[in-house]
């Protein structure tokens, strides 16, 4: 980090890299261990990304640019880190009720609830 660069900038940095963490390798990790509704990576990115900003991502944030979540404004990344920290921390019950929101702003139905066995 060189001295001009601001505090918040390795702060940022830091959130950046544990969004990459939980939603590319920890979150799927977690998710095939568990059986949990979804396991795929940009699947949990697009439920932490939408809950970031409150509807379809893809309507707030340019979808040519990639990655999409290095566009969210500190306080959204912020937001989205402890998003995904608390999906891990609650697991698949949490992640049900983002998915259906996610979901519902895309006009699609939630995933069907599996049947015990």
């Amino acid at each position: 980090m060189s001295r001009a660069e601001p505090v918040g900038g390795a702060r940022r940095e830091a959130l950046l890299g544990r969004y990459r963490e939980l939603v590319l390798r920890e979150l799927p990790r977690r998710a095939r261990e568990g059986r949990w509704v979804v396991t795929n990576d940009h699947c949990f990115g697009r439920i932490v990304l939408d809950h970031a900003v409150a509807g379809r991502w893809y309507d707030v944030l340019d979808r040519r640019r990639s990655p999409a979540f290095a566009q969210l404004s500190d306080e959204q990344l912020a937001g989205a880190v402890a998003l995904a920290e608390r999906v891990l921390a609650e697991g698949d019950p949490l992640l049900r009720e983002l998915d259906a929101q996610s979901l519902a702003w895309r006009g699609k139905p939630p995933k069907p609830v599996p049947t015990q066995r």
